[in-house]
């Protein structure tokens, strides 16, 4: 385990963004979206490595730690919750004060997480999410209208995850859903339980 950045914060995760099952790595990233009138506002994913399912999200009118990234961390508690739970899970974020935060980190390490961060400055530490921060931004928020309300853009956003979990193709997942990818998973868990 190498300490890097600020903080003497772990980097567990090393730029191996790779997981042998689902709920084992989560990675987490904000960014942003135009609104009307020249505003912006926010949006936090984590994001499940195994099969690249985004499992949290949070949208909100300002980066506050408890309206935006605990919000998408609780959401993705409860889905790690529903799947194994959050006992030694990686939760792997940037160095935004937002995420390394004493509220966040402290919140992360209740539910018996491993807080991990990358060197400060340094996009390549957290690639997965900075890629699915980029997808959005280029999916959704660029091709939209600026969004006129907070709501508008949350509902926009809830359709575009539920759109990138079940029905667009990841190139790195050989062409298929991260819930296929998932499904496959747990299909092939259950068929070697019942051979034994």
């Amino acid at each position: 385990m190498l300490c890097k950045g600020t903080g003497g914060r772990p980097d567990l995760v090393e730029r191996r963004f790779r997981a042998c099952a689902p709920n084992r790595l989560h990675v987490a990233g904000i960014t942003y979206a135009r609104m009307a009138g020249g505003r912006f506002a926010y949006a936090a994913f984590v994001t499940d490595v195994y099969a690249r399912r985004i499992v949290g999200w949070a949208c909100a009118a300002s980066m506050n730690t408890e309206e935006l990234p605990l919000r998408a961390l609780e959401r993705a508690v409860s889905w790690a919750s529903r799947h194994g739970g959050t006992q030694g899970l990686v939760r792997h974020g940037g160095h935004g004060t937002q995420c390394i935060s004493t509220v966040c980190t402290t919140r992360v390490m209740e539910y018996g997480m491993l807080p991990s961060t990358g060197t400060v400055g340094d996009s390549c530490d957290n690639a997965m999410a900075e890629s699915v921060d980029g997808a959005y931004r280029t999916e959704l928020v660029w091709r939209s209208r600026p969004f006129r309300s907070l709501d508008g853009l949350e509902l926009a956003t809830f359709q575009w995850v539920s759109w990138w979990n079940s029905e667009r193709l990841h190139v790195s997942l050989s062409y298929r859903t991260p819930q296929q990818v998932e499904n496959e998973y747990y299909e092939h868990q259950a068929a070697q339980a019942a051979s034994l």
